[in-house]
């Protein structure tokens, strides 16, 4: 078989401490997955977990020690950071039962899913899909992927991240209202996951607007930093 021409090279996360890059198949991400944040956002209560996606070459990797640079996008005066654990699966399955789930995940990354918050607001308001508010280019920067054989199964720790110094988001993945066990158990009645799968399982509460020349910086215990500059 022949292409009509070169496909593009798969996107791909670098695996933390390896030469290695982990194949990325797809990017979902859940919505309001902390209380406080769920509550800024309008929400209440444990709503059941909902789901949204973006394309897999939205990735922006960013090497351990590096400083990334995402070009700030068009189309928005209102660009938003929301600080996530994302988690790689390496086993694909459907209808995985909690009790199962982590046998399905292959590591753990910082991530952010950045937002267009003006376009998936105007979204909302109109009952339209919410992917040029989500899904657009360099929308999902990430940090390399650590291997759950180095850090064991994550069901807490400390997650945060700073904008120029200053304290924006603070919280602990234990506070997450579905965990990555429930949520892959809901996901994957939806879809079939497949390896090389990342999701992004949502982003504690202080969520707020950056500009050029801000400089992010996120981590949770145990997984490194990632530093992210506007340009």
């Amino acid at each position: 078989m022949q292409f009509s021409f070169p496909p593009s090279p798969p996107a791909a996360v670098p695996v933390a401490g390896t030469d290695q890059l982990f194949p990325v198949h797809r990017i979902y991400c859940v919505g309001r997955n902390y209380a406080e944040h769920a509550k800024e956002m309008g929400g209440t209560g444990r709503e059941a977990p909902f789901f949204f996606m973006k394309p897999a070459d939205a990735v922006l990797p960013v090497a351990e020690g590096a400083i990334g640079k995402m070009p700030y996008p068009a189309m928005t005066s209102d660009l938003h950071h929301e600080i996530e654990l994302v988690v790689a699966i390496g086993k694909g399955g459907k209808n995985i039962a909690a009790a199962d789930a982590l046998r399905h995940v292959w590591g753990y990354a910082v991530g952010l899913d950045m937002t267009r918050r003006d376009l998936q607001g105007e979204a909302k308001k109109l009952g339209r899909p919410w992917c040029t508010g989500k899904g657009f280019d360099h929308s999902a920067p990430i940090a390399p992927i650590y291997p759950v054989t180095k850090t064991g199964w994550i069901a807490d720790g400390a997650i945060h991240l700073n904008v120029n110094g200053a304290p924006r988001q603070k919280s602990d993945i234990g506070k997450l209202i579905w965990s990555v066990s429930e949520t892959i158990e809901h996901l994957s009645r939806y879809y079939a996951l497949e390896p090389g799968d990342l999701i992004f399982t949502g982003t504690p509460e202080g969520v707020a607007s950056v500009k050029q020349g801000d400089l992010l910086e996120g981590a949770i215990d145990g997984l490194g930093e990632l530093r992210l500059k506007i340009i």
